[in-house]
């Protein structure tokens, strides 16, 4: 049994490097042949000591990794990339994403804590975007939220039950959502984005967990509904005609500045509201993007990104809970944390 473990765990331990046998090989200095590994992975043979180190320190993981069983999977996987995202860089993504899951769910299985189901909404399926942005307006009113601007979206997905995972990634990739097979909701943020986008994506990626989407519509209306979803929980239909009006034909910069600076929404998500609730014209939304790609000044302005970062932090924060309760060892969560030992200590600093 603990062959098969270790096997399975070094062959995705490789693919999350994204190494060959014979590129892991060379990385051991010469300790290991392309063979070697060969066996390692069909459960033929098992290293030393020794060995297991160099291979841990080769493949950026810990030793530990190698042999951790098999406990949770990641189900129901809704992956969002561009094509040009090779499948070798889709699997070291969806292969360290599943790392992360693992020792969250460890986590909270150690401190006994219980998913939390998300608000269904599954009783008919949705027609078009007015539905979606609909559901949208009962998820704020479920959460208490009501037209306010959300402070926080990372901390209000995970205060709900939602497992926030974040990841240093090409633009490729651009997040992913499903369950674990505990039911627990995952979604998964491209931590090199601005604060707005990560926002909108971690609120498209919520969108997809809980939309009643009929199954027989294709990708681009399937990402458009959560799209109009995300804009509505992010800035309020009401809210937004409240503070820009009803009607306009020109908008100024510095008005969609100051509502991104509350709602830590972009200007371009709030130019494609003012389209979608007719404050503007489609005509005059094309000429705003036409203005947009043709000057790199004002695309400059327009995409920048204005609003203080939001990162997922329950999981350390958990971590430290259980180790500052004497429920697990500093090894134990140097381990979970992948941290080194006198890191964790360090940061410890019990009150």
């Amino acid at each position: 049994m603990q062959n098969n473990i270790f096997a399975e765990r070094l062959k995705m331990a490789r693919a999350m490097q994204e190494l060959s046998q014979e590129a892991l090989a060379s990385k051991t200095e010469g300790h290991l042949t392309k063979q070697a590994i060969s066996k390692y992975e069909n459960g033929a043979m098992m290293p030393n000591s020794t060995t297991l180190i160099k291979l841990a320190k080769a493949l950026n993981v810990t030793p530990d990794y190698l042999f951790r069983p098999f406990n949770y999977t990641l189900k129901a996987i809704e992956f969002r990339k561009k094509a040009s995202l090779t499948a070798k860089k889709t699997n070291a993504i969806e292969l360290k994403i599943k790392d992360k899951l693992e020792r969250y769910l460890e986590i909270e299985n150690i401190l006994d804590i219980k998913p939390l189901p998300l608000p269904s909404f599954s009783q008919n399926l949705i027609q078009d975007e007015k539905d979606a942005v609909r559901i949208a307006q009962e998820t704020r009113k479920l959460l208490a939220i009501g037209n306010d601007a959300i402070t926080n979206v990372i901390d209000m997905l995970e205060n709900n039950g939602v497992k926030v995972l974040e990841t240093d990634e090409p633009n490729k990739f651009d997040g992913l959502s499903g369950y674990a097979d505990n039911n627990a909701p995952v979604i998964v943020l491209n931590n090199n984005f601005t604060t707005e986008r990560k926002r909108f994506t971690a609120l498209h990626e919520l969108a997809h967990l809980i939309l009643p989407i009929p199954a027989q519509w294709d990708r681009k209306r399937k990402e458009d509904a959560c799209n109009a979803f995300a804009n509505e929980m992010l800035m309020p239909a009401q809210e937004f005609k409240k503070r820009i009006g009803e009607k306009r034909h020109d908008i100024s910069l510095s008005e969609l500045i100051d509502i991104q600076k509350q709602y830590g929404i972009s200007v371009d998500a709030l130019m494609y509201k003012a389209k979608a609730e007719n404050v503007i014209s489609e005509s005059r939304y094309k000429t705003f993007h036409v203005k947009k790609n043709s000057q790199p000044l004002f695309k400059q302005q327009v995409e920048q990104t204005r609003y203080p970062a939001e990162q997922s932090g329950r999981f350390q924060r958990l971590v430290y809970r259980a180790l500052a309760q004497g429920i697990i060892s500093t090894s134990k969560a140097a381990v979970l944390l992948q941290k080194q030992v006198e890191q964790v200590k360090e940061e410890l600093r019990l009150v």
